[in-house]
């Protein structure tokens, strides 16, 4: 675990993001832990994740011409990522879609720099898959490359498949996700912390039960 990862996931407990518990999950699973990068719901939360994001690009060696949020999680994402990857390496541009095209002014359905060369998707966390579905489709439609996927936090955990979404989206696409964190290392950094034994102990059993 790197140190821009045991950083983050302390950043995210402290931001109440990360919460040890029981909780409903979609998928009916009761998850004894719950992530909502929502709640860095300020301006300088939401700049240090950008840092976060943007650190995550670079450690990933990923060669990308553009940074694309889809709507809506994914535009304070992506603005953020790329205010942090322009102090941090050199400018880079983004860009959102519009939920509904607009008909109107300039029109169009995407804001921000043109959809152009390799393309990076940024999202919170992949579940089913279909916001990554919806972005791929929007970048195809405008001649660029999707280049791959950027989440905050990989659960792996399986699904029907027995595959995690993650990988059901890389194979689906062709292409890389990569991720700030995963469950692996909320564990390892639980390890090292000492504190939360009992806690551990009961995130290990989930994932020996439903982890990849």
């Amino acid at each position: 675990m790197l140190d821009y990862q045991k950083e983050f996931i302390k950043y995210a407990l402290d931001c109440g993001v990360l919460k040890f518990g029981e909780f409903k999950l979609k998928s009916g699973r009761t998850s004894p832990y719950f992530f909502n990068t929502g709640l860095f719901n300020t301006g300088a939360q939401l700049s240090k994740l950008g840092v976060f994001y943007a650190q995550t690009l670079i450690q990933s060696k990923l060669q990308v011409d553009i940074l694309y949020g889809p709507a809506y999680k994914g535009i304070p994402l992506a603005s953020a990522a790329s205010i942090a990857y322009s102090q941090l390496k050199r400018d880079i541009p983004f860009a959102f879609n519009r939920k509904e095209a607009k008909d109107h002014g300039e029109g169009g359905l995407i804001v921000g720099a043109p959809l152009q060369g390799k393309v990076l998707i940024l999202d919170d966390v992949i579940t089913a898959g279909t916001s990554v579905r919806e972005s791929v489709e929007i970048i195809n439609n405008m001649n660029a490359t999707p280049a791959g996927v950027l989440i905050a936090l990989d659960r792996q955990e399986k699904g029907e498949n027995n595959k995690s979404a993650v990988q059901e989206v890389s194979e689906r696409f062709d292409m890389p996700v990569i991720s700030i964190i995963s469950l692996t290392q909320i564990i390892e950094y639980l390890e090292l912390d000492g504190r939360s034994a009992e806690q551990l102990e009961i995130i290990k059993a989930y994932r020996l039960k439903y982890g990849i």
